[in-house]
């Protein structure tokens, strides 16, 4: 059985239509349900909710939540999915390749563009290659996205195609 961790930090693949206001938001994780309809026999998901935000309202203090959460995680080493918004994904993934050397395992962070459950949303597919590319890469941080694998530092966004792409 291979453990895989995964630090869910809220992002688009979190979000959820509020009826009151009339937006998504981020109001509670669904990540775990999205587990249950995937086939992993052979794999030991351990999710740790770290926070549920938007990637624009993330701040300095909760990049370094995530660093010393991952940190943690690599006490026991096995890979990392990082469930992040779209946004400031990048941010993140570079803090983290600057301040971990030698790292034993791959971190991947994922997210989507549009939310799980919504019609057309990528999240399902991006949360399953990213759990594949994750058991299969060298160790390093990526961004899967898109059927696309990219060193956190070799990607951007590109918001007008609604997609990451090579920098």
């Amino acid at each position: 059985m291979q453990r895989v961790y995964v630090i869910a930090t809220g992002g688009t693949i979190e979000k959820v239509y509020s009826e009151q206001t009339g937006n998504v938001q981020n109001l509670d994780t669904k990540i775990d349900r999205y587990f249950r309809l995937l086939r992993l026999p052979d794999a030991d998901i351990q999710v740790t909710h770290l926070m549920n935000k938007d990637s624009l309202e993330m701040t300095g203090g909760d990049r370094a939540r995530v660093l010393e959460t991952v940190r943690e995680k690599l006490k026991d080493p096995a890979p990392i999915v990082i469930t992040h918004g779209t946004d400031t994904m990048i941010d993140t993934g570079l803090l983290l390749q600057k301040s971990l050397s030698d790292l034993p395992v791959p971190i991947v962070l994922t997210g989507a563009m549009t939310p799980l459950g919504f019609e057309s949303s990528d999240g399902l597919q991006n949360l399953t290659e990213a759990l594949f590319a994750v058991r299969v890469l060298a160790p390093g941080v990526y961004i899967v996205m898109h059927n696309q694998v990219f060193p956190v530092d070799r990607a951007r966004k590109d918001r007008e195609l609604a997609r990451f792409v090579w920098k």
